[in-house]
């Protein structure tokens, strides 16, 4: 054998090709999925010669033991009468389809639901009440008998009830109701109330769509005397559940008109001798300043606040009269929309 074909036996080129019917020596590899130990016999028990060895069994039709020691197979699992667990960790409400879910109380919280109960506009259907809740809210109770509010019974439940009839998270303190809507107010009731009053100081949120924040708004419009909200009705939360609970209670005393287009809702009050202000940090005057300087002489304002990030629309802020900002003079001259609103509800109705 000359020297190149040594070389060639010992690189493998002149080895003989690997049979199948080779004997298979060794431990199965991974990429060898037909390495078996009976490789070379039929599988298939018609064509077997040899009766007396057992089939060849999947790993996944062994059979196998239970925790508890009984035996069954894979197919057992199948049978969900007799291995059916209980289940612990039933699903929530929330997860439900909307048509499966019933009746959700739309409020929840001590101050939401006390100004809900106490507010002869609302309709009332369900109290909610935990045996905890029912002794801080039996004041409230008293206070709406004594003015004649016509009031459902009150309907015990327990804790972990209310918190699947809640979305995750929520805090009821033990407390919620079924009601429904209050009625929408429109801008035209606010130009008809403007006229008959020596200042009107209305609110615009511009795409404002987290409840918390607009929850916060509310509640500071209600301390400050504002006459009303005005809120796009495409990206506007609606006014319960979260929204509700931070406003503790000022959905029910603040009048909320929800419009389709800002834009043509400025102009609508701009004829009606409404001046508009926008929030921004590119203004030129300070928001103090609005009620001692202001060029129309008269007190039917409008203050447009955009969302946080983007700030208000282009149509939206080339419809405003001016823009305004705060006095900040910190290292962060910016702030939070509900706190930007309640600082300049204090400028404006102090």
């Amino acid at each position: 054998m000359s020297e190149r074909m040594r070389q060639d036996d010992k690189r493998g080129k002149n080895r003989p090709p690997r049979s199948d019917k080779r004997p298979f020596k060794g431990k199965p590899k991974k990429w060898d999925k037909d390495a078996r130990s009976d490789r070379d016999k039929p599988r298939d028990d018609k064509w077997r010669k040899d009766k007396s060895s057992k089939p060849f069994k999947k790993r996944d039709d062994r059979d196998r033991k239970s925790a508890d020691g009984r035996d069954f197979k894979k197919r057992d699992f199948d049978n969900k009468k007799r291995f059916d667990r209980p289940r612990y960790d039933a699903p929530r409400d929330d997860k439900a389809p909307r048509e499966e879910r019933g009746p959700r109380p739309s409020l929840y919280g001590f101050h939401a639901c006390r100004e809900a109960w106490l507010n002869e506009a609302r309709t009332i259907k369900t109290l909610f009440l935990t045996e905890q809740a029912e002794e801080d809210f039996a004041p409230v109770m008293k206070e709406a008998y004594e003015q004649g509010l016509k009031r459902p019974s009150i309907t015990t439940v327990e804790k972990h009830t209310l918190d699947r009839m809640l979305p995750r998270g929520a805090v009821h303190q033990g407390i919620a109701l079924i009601a429904e809507r209050l009625d929408e107010a429109s801008i035209q009731d606010f130009i008809i109330k403007s006229k008959g009053q020596d200042k009107t100081v209305l609110l615009m949120l511009d795409q404002v769509t987290d409840p918390h924040n607009v929850g916060a708004i509310l509640r500071s419009a209600c301390a400050f005397g504002a006459d009303g909200v005005i809120m796009q009705r495409k990206h506007a939360p609606e006014l319960e559940g979260a929204l509700a609970k931070s406003a503790s209670g000022a959905v029910e005393h603040v009048a909320v008109a929800y419009e389709t287009n800002l834009s043509r809702t400025l102009e609508e009050l701009k004829e009606n001798e409404f001046f508009v202000f926008g929030l921004d940090e590119r203004g030129e005057r300070e928001v103090g300043d609005i009620m001692r300087n202001n060029t129309k002489g008269n007190h039917k304002i409008v203050l447009v606040l955009g969302a946080e990030g983007d700030g208000m629309r282009r149509l939206v802020k080339e419809n405003c009269d001016e823009l305004v900002k705060l006095p900040t003079s910190g290292a962060l001259s910016s702030l939070n929309v509900s706190n930007a609103a309640a600082v300049a509800l204090y400028a404006l109705c102090k």
